[in-house]
């Protein structure tokens, strides 16, 4: 079932940064058609990338929407929210029907970060849709592989 123009839905998080152990991150995406992506790198103790690809159901994907809209997260900015920086990044981009939303702020280690920003309110909604998003994530990792994601 092709997706309608306007009805478009596509979600991409990274986190990560650059150290000691190389480039170490997390990226997951969920493409309209159904597809998600995940990828986990880390080179603590020699670990491998993990990279796991699968399509998930129209259902998973109207949950999924349904969180990020229930966020309200496409009525934030992150002007003034905190830049990357060595400690690392983050990036959220989200394609809701005819709205395309990208976020980049550094990582959020607390909510004690969230609330000593510049924009409390507004960090705050972009650090529990992650949290969300990574749990939503987790758990289907969970389902569909036999990994553990962390």
């Amino acid at each position: 079932m092709a997706a309608e123009a306007g009805d478009d839905f596509y979600v991409r998080y990274y986190v990560g940064h650059k150290g000691k152990f190389g480039h170490e991150f997390l990226e997951f995406e969920f493409r309209p058609d159904g597809k998600m992506r995940y990828a986990n790198n880390s080179q603590y103790k020699n670990d491998t990338m993990i990279r796991k690809e699968c399509f998930v159901s129209p259902t998973v994907l109207q949950e999924l929407k349904r969180i990020v809209e229930d966020s309200e997260i496409t009525k934030e900015d992150d002007n003034m929210w905190p830049m990357p920086d060595r400690v690392g990044r983050q990036e959220l981009e989200i394609v809701l029907g005819d709205e395309h939303i990208s976020f980049t702020t550094s990582k959020i280690g607390s909510l004690v970060d969230v609330n000593d920003s510049k924009d409390p309110e507004g960090l705050r909604a972009f650090y529990y849709l992650v949290q969300d998003l990574k749990c939503f994530v987790f758990s289907l990792m969970t389902l569909h592989f036999r990994i553990k994601p962390i």
